[in-house]
């Protein structure tokens, strides 16, 4: 009777178990797994650093060019040129008037004639006192006091004759003439202006060389040397070919920090003109170099610095990455955990996070 008490109760029980079995929801059983995201990955290139040139920005301008001053003040009379005009070494650009250089000027020519009649006049007057003093008519202290007076008027024709000269040179900066042959390149007073002395009138710039200025920080003078070729290349039309300028002034690194030192790269004639915006190229010497999209450096959280997220197997990874250049569309950086050929994500970035599956879609 126990027996079969014991067998009813236990194929009850394996009926409620079988029946709730059946009853399970389908939230129970296995999770089902997310889809991948779709982003779109660049490979890291590691290549030669030397082949990656630094663009430095700078204004072509003339070789030869010179701002024009007076050396004297006074009101602009005429300007002889316009803006644009073709000069010859010589020419008469511009002229001040200033009142008081012409009488100063005959005034020194005056002195000069007086002291110099009077000198004549001593001359004459020693040689005859010199012929009685042989004759024992006239003393020796006398011929002394008359040769003294002589001297003395020599010496003060020589300044006569310097302030003569130094009148006629105020005068003549009065005139502003050509120093070469050249364009008229700006003109900076109006006629019937006033100009003081040192004032800036006009700039010239001659047309036979082109020279370009740039700026590079101190690590980057290392880099460059005198007669070395360096590309450049015009600003406005980016489908030109670069023209090659030469080296030819490179400044000394100096103590204040950050400071940016000039170097100066002469151009082929009738390449590019003078005025046009160019860049020109300098290679850093630095070997070899691992590169990514600039795309693909994000900003990591907490303030760790930068990192790219790495696809391998069909996910992504966060590697951090410190950032040294900007070359282009591309970013130089540590090569860390990096390696050539791995898949960096450049699209899609704010989709996915750290072990997501991707799909990288080409």
């Amino acid at each position: 009777m126990n027996i079969k008490t014991t067998l009813a109760g236990f194929l009850v029980a394996t009926t409620v178990v079988t029946f709730l079995a059946g009853c399970r929801s389908p939230a129970s059983g296995p999770q089902t797994a997310a889809p991948p995201v779709t982003v779109r990955a660049a490979e890291v290139m590691v290549s030669d650093a030397d082949g990656l040139p630094l663009r430095f920005s700078g204004v072509v301008r003339a070789t030869q060019r010179a701002t024009l001053t007076f050396q004297v003040s006074g009101t602009l009379r005429q300007r002889a040129v316009e803006l644009g005009q073709t000069v010859k070494a010589g020419d008469l650009l511009a002229s001040v008037y200033n009142p008081a250089l012409e009488p100063a000027r005959d005034s020194a020519r005056a002195r000069r004639d007086e002291l110099q009649t009077q000198y004549e006049q001593a001359v004459r007057e020693w040689d005859r006192s010199r012929l009685l003093h042989q004759r024992g008519v006239v003393s020796e202290q006398t011929l002394e006091q008359i040769a003294a007076r002589r001297d003395g008027l020599r010496a003060s024709v020589a300044t006569a004759e310097a302030a003569l000269a130094e009148a006629s040179r105020l005068l003549e900066e009065s005139l502003l003439r050509a120093p070469f042959a050249g364009r008229v390149e700006a003109l900076l007073v109006e006629q019937d202006e006033f100009v003081a002395a040192g004032q800036p009138v006009m700039r010239l710039s001659s047309p036979e060389g082109r020279e370009v200025e740039i700026r590079v920080p101190a690590y980057m003078v290392s880099q460059v040397t005198l007669g070395q070729l360096l590309p450049v290349w015009s600003v406005q039309d980016r489908q030109q070919a670069p023209a090659s300028g030469a080296v030819v002034e490179i400044a000394q690194p100096g103590a204040i920090r950050g400071e940016l030192h000039p170097v100066l790269v002469s151009l082929p004639a009738e390449t590019l003109e003078p005025g046009e915006p160019v860049e020109v190229g300098i290679t850093p010497r630095h070997g070899q170099a691992t590169t990514v999209p600039l795309l693909a450096v994000m900003r990591s959280d907490a303030g760790a610095g930068a990192s790219v997220f790495r696809v391998r197997d069909g996910e992504v990874r966060r590697v951090p990455v410190a950032v040294q250049r900007v070359i282009g569309e591309r970013v130089v950086v540590d090569a860390g955990e990096l390696a050539a050929g791995d898949q960096v994500v450049y699209a899609g970035l704010t989709r996915i996070a750290d072990g997501d599956a991707v799909e990288i879609r080409q």
